[in-house]
C-alpha cells in the first residue's frame, strides 16, 4: 500500500504526485494517508489526480480516513464527495 510521507505541500507535491500515480499504475487501489501530517492546497490536487488515474484504469481508489486538516481543506473546496471522503456537514448530528 503507498503510504506518503508526513508533508504533502507544495514543496513536495510533484514528487508525491508522481509516486502515487506510480503506484496506482502498479495496481495499488488504497493509499494509507495516516502519516500526512502538513499539508496544503496542492494536497487536495494532488488527491483529486490520483483519483482520476485510478478511474481512468477503471479501479476506485480507497483513502481511508482523511487526516481533519486534510478533511477540512477538502471540504473548504467542496472537493470531499469526489475523494471518497464524507463532508464535515453529513457527519454532524443535530
Amino acid at each position: 500500500m503507498f503510504k506518503p510521507a508526513a508533508s504533502l505541500t507544495v514543496d513536495n507535491a510533484s514528487q508525491t504526485l508522481a509516486a502515487g500515480l506510480q503506484a496506482i499504475a502498479a495496481g495499488q487501489v488504497s493509499i494509507d494517508l495516516s502519516a500526512v501530517a502538513t499539508v496544503d492546497s496542492s494536497a487536495v490536487a494532488t488527491l483529486l489526480a490520483w483519483q482520476r488515474a485510478a478511474k481512468s484504469r477503471g479501479v476506485t481508489l480507497q483513502l481511508g480516513t482523511l487526516p481533519a486538516n486534510l478533511q477540512s481543506l477538502a471540504d473548504l473546496y467542496g472537493a470531499s464527495a469526489l475523494l471518497g471522503a464524507p463532508t464535515s456537514a453529513s457527519d454532524r448530528h443535530y
